[in-house]
């Protein structure tokens, strides 16, 4: 694929429904944020595709939330790729965009070429933080898919009795003049929550977990395997390409459906990390613990795993034993 300018859907989530049917969804594409993430680390291929991955899921999931600060998404897992994290920010005011981070932890010498192959045994976990005051709620669901899109759906159906689809496409594009980058797309399909969800034990899917046929009825699942086989029609180029904005491709996808477009929700690469957090997370520790942590040359440093940034910092003002206050001592 090759692109010359910014198109106006990037880096935007498009909330949908289908008013035919209790149906929400999102379209989302991603263009400078993946490359905000990707650039700060020096990731194989493989991982740099779950880290896409995961950030396109990170910013479906994160718009049908009702956010006051923060969703993550992480996948713990035995294999090569240890841990990807995520964060969605909520927007701090009305017309600003949310924000994302991401980054993975991996062992580079068994990291394969097939994606999946480096996610083992594990979970795929979602934790919401409302921020100060609330309590953070987190549920998780286990990784025993081919997908990591395969694992958030079953997290839905298992943990939330919400039947969803994702559909998501990712890879390198090439721009005018040979500059590559990563660029994603994707939508998501989500069954509107009952009233009263009728929880099971156990369902269909691999080891007795839930499927979206085992949450609805009869009426339900007839709308449900409709819209899910009009989306199994879409092409990778109308979820990432450049000629086919997000509101045409819901028309063609979905004209039957009566499909209705909300405001769209502008995304951007973005970290909150700063000195006064990295002080904070360090204020726990004693003056022996900080002596442990500090460099040869008498200075403890600090990377921010997300972002990469750098902190510099005097011991003696670190700690609950600080000797002295901060004078500005940290370099990002």
């Amino acid at each position: 694929m090759t692109l010359g300018t910014k198109l106006a859907w990037d880096d935007t989530v498009l909330p949908f429904q289908l008013d035919r049917s209790d149906i929400r969804g999102r379209v989302a594409r991603l263009d400078g944020v993946l490359d905000g993430i990707l650039k700060q680390h020096d990731y194989p291929a493989p991982v740099e595709a779950l880290v896409a991955e995961m950030a396109l899921l990170t910013a479906l999931i994160g718009q049908t939330m009702k956010l006051r600060w923060k969703l993550s998404l992480q996948v713990q897992s035995k294999g090569p790729v240890r841990m990807i994290a995520t964060d969605f920010y909520a927007p701090e005011a009305e017309g600003e965009p949310a924000r994302i981070r991401a980054y993975a932890s991996f062992d580079r010498d068994r990291v394969v070429q097939r994606p999946m192959d480096n996610v083992g045994e594990g979970y795929f976990a979602v934790l919401i933080d409302q921020g100060k005051g609330t309590t953070p709620y987190q549920g998780i669901s286990p990784l025993v898919h081919e997908t990591l899109s395969d694992a958030a759906q079953t997290y839905f159906a298992q943990s939330e009795q919400l039947p969803t689809r994702f559909e998501l496409k990712f890879g390198r594009s090439t721009e005018a003049g040979g500059t590559e980058h990563w660029r994603a797309g994707g939508m998501m399909l989500q069954h509107m929550p009952k009233a009263s969800p009728h929880v099971q034990e156990g369902g269909s899917g691999e080891g007795g977990l839930l499927e979206a046929t085992d949450i609805l009825d009869d009426e339900e699942g007839e709308d449900w395997n409709r819209a899910n086989l009009h989306l199994d029609t879409v092409e990778e180029m109308e979820l990432i390409g450049p000629s086919l904005p997000p509101t045409d491709l819901l028309v063609r996808l979905f004209h039957e459906e009566r499909p209705r477009v909300f405001d769209s929700q502008p995304v951007r690469f973005g970290c909150t990390c700063s000195e006064d957090r990295v002080r904070q997370s360090l204020s726990i520790y004693s003056a022996k613990d900080i002596e442990k942590m500090t460099t040869d040359d008498g200075l403890v440093t600090a990377d921010c795993q997300f972002c990469g940034a750098h902190y510099v910092l005097d011991p003696k003002t670190l700690g609950f034993e600080a000797e002295t206050e901060a004078k500005g001592h940290g370099d990002a």
